[in-house]
């Protein structure tokens, strides 16, 4: 779990915002992906907050160059997560707070990309 969100928000970066495509940065973190997940039922043994964390990221999978058939265990878990009731209506929420945000305004990017640790 600790590491499918990590190696996902790497290769959504570095395949959609980086100023700069780097192939070996957006085909190392995309193959990452590839190798996060087992064939179990959900990412702890059982359902938990690890899958709640994680299925956000799923969800990208294309944009992140991902398909998510060449990877059955992967959209199984990914089929059965979905379809539960509360990430139905999470997924609503976050479909609707993403739609007010504009990628391309200097101002939300710098906010998103811009911070140091000072």
């Amino acid at each position: 779990m600790g590491g499918l969100g990590p190696m996902a928000g790497q290769a959504n970066h570095f395949r959609r915002y980086a100023p700069e495509k780097i192939a070996y940065a957006i085909d190392r973190y995309t193959n990452e992906v590839n190798r996060r997940l087992a064939a179990r039922e959900f990412l702890a043994g059982r359902y938990s907050i690890a899958d709640m964390a994680c299925v956000g990221w799923v969800r990208l999978a294309e944009r992140m160059g991902q398909e998510l058939a060449q990877f059955p265990h992967l959209k199984r878990w990914f089929e059965t997560i979905r379809a539960r009731p509360a990430v139905k209506r999470a997924f609503a929420i976050r479909v609707e707070a993403a739609s007010a945000v504009d990628m391309k305004d200097p101002n939300v990017r710098a906010i998103l990309f811009g911070q140091t640790a000072r």
